[in-house]
């Protein structure tokens, strides 16, 4: 059945149109500027349009596999659907769940318990068609981990894994390299002072090593599939020239200026955190994300740990930060697409996928009023 939206704020690439689009199951059927009198036309009343967002990098996911410390949630799929419903309620169409894969020996991290059930229930879903909205999956390989090879080998060849990404969290390196910062953050994560000082002597010592020795592995295990490969909290010109050597096409979170610059210059894509916007800075150090976009230095947003977060981060860039709305929305939209090589998705054109977002703006928080995945209500 067609939908037809007229009177709305269509956001394309390079500007805001007021105008009417059309589109069903099989994609976006037209675009055009001014408004519609076809029967059956719902006036939105000058709501934007846009297209759905596509997430590349959230840690949504794991957080409803263990909701509090220690505490496992038992049904793997159910907690999937609620992070697939709460993607949807942001506006997200496309998600790259990002899995963490491999943790430092000394770590405790939780998220080796649930890696193997993460990714069962993702493919669960997937073959039921349960997910309101595109599931994939952003494997994020914890180079400093011991097992990390022996955890990825079971899924090299799964076609769900379209994304990987290559992670140094050694403390003292990269995001971590203000370990008062890390500190903060594990006690936080119900660590005890003692579990987090071991933790760090261990990892220090042991990281070098496992980064070493996991890096070139695991390029060569998903180099022939062709899939987009990522680096991650890029700090240096070295780290930014690691990446391009490996065929890295991405620089996730780059923490520093010279990082994102590096990465510009040597035609990486550089994707970091919409939380950092909202907030007004890193919580771990890192270069404010406002100032790459203001430098021009910004190709892409992530939800990260808050998927409403992308949205608001569009509009703050907007309001704030003298970013024009379409290449605000770029960053969460077509840019990304681009970047992932999904040219059927991201804009408001006709024969592409029908995933498009409602919303409104009430000063800096948007207002989502519905959200259409390949034509269909998601949200």
């Amino acid at each position: 059945m067609a939908t037809i939206l007229t009177n709305a704020r269509l956001i394309l690439e390079n500007e805001v149109v007021t105008g009417t689009i059309a589109f069903d199951e099989t994609g976006i059927t037209a675009v055009d500027q001014g408004l519609s009198s076809v029967p059956g036309a719902l006036d939105v009343n000058g709501d934007y349009v846009a297209p759905g967002l596509v997430e590349m990098h959230t840690d949504n996911m794991e957080k409803h596999f263990m909701p509090r410390p220690k505490v496992f949630w038992p049904n793997g799929l159910a907690a999937a659907l609620v992070h697939d419903a709460q993607m949807a309620a942001a506006g997200v169409t496309t998600v790259y769940d990002a899995i963490c894969a491999g943790t430092p020996f000394s770590a405790k991290d939780y998220r080796k318990d649930i890696f193997a059930d993460v990714m069962l229930a993702l493919a669960e879903g997937r073959r039921e068609n349960v997910f309101r909205i595109d599931h994939r999956i952003h494997m994020r390989c914890e180079l400093t981990s011991p097992d990390l090879l022996a955890d990825i080998e079971p899924y090299q060849d799964d076609e769900l894994v379209q994304l990987v990404s290559l992670m140094d969290h050694t403390p003292g390196q990269r995001q971590w390299r203000n370990i008062d910062h890390l500190r903060t953050y594990a006690l936080g994560n119900g660590k005890t002072v003692e579990e987090f000082e071991e933790d760090v002597t261990v990892r220090q010592q042991e990281g070098a090593a496992n980064v070493s020795r996991n890096w070139a592995a695991v390029v060569d295990l998903f180099r022939s599939r062709g899939i987009p490969m990522a680096t991650h909290d890029d700090t240096t010109l070295d780290h930014v020239e690691a990446g391009v050597a490996s065929g890295a096409v991405i620089s996730e979170f780059p923490t520093t200026v010279e990082a994102a610059s590096a990465a510009r210059q040597r035609g990486l894509a550089t994707v970091a955190g919409a939380p950092n916007v909202v907030r007004g800075g890193s919580h771990s150090g890192g270069v404010s994300v406002s100032e790459l976009a203001e430098k021009g230095l910004l190709d892409g947003l992530s939800s990260d740990y808050v998927p409403a977060s992308l949205l608001q981060a569009v509009l703050k860039l907007h309001a704030d930060h003298g970013i024009a709305l379409p290449e605000a929305m770029g960053m969460v939209t077509w840019k990304v697409a681009d970047i992932l090589g999904l040219k059927d998705r991201g804009h408001l054109k006709a024969g592409l996928r029908a995933d498009i977002v409602r919303f409104r703006a009430l000063g800096p928080t948007p207002v989502i009023a519905t959200v259409w995945s390949q034509g269909q209500r998601a949200f």
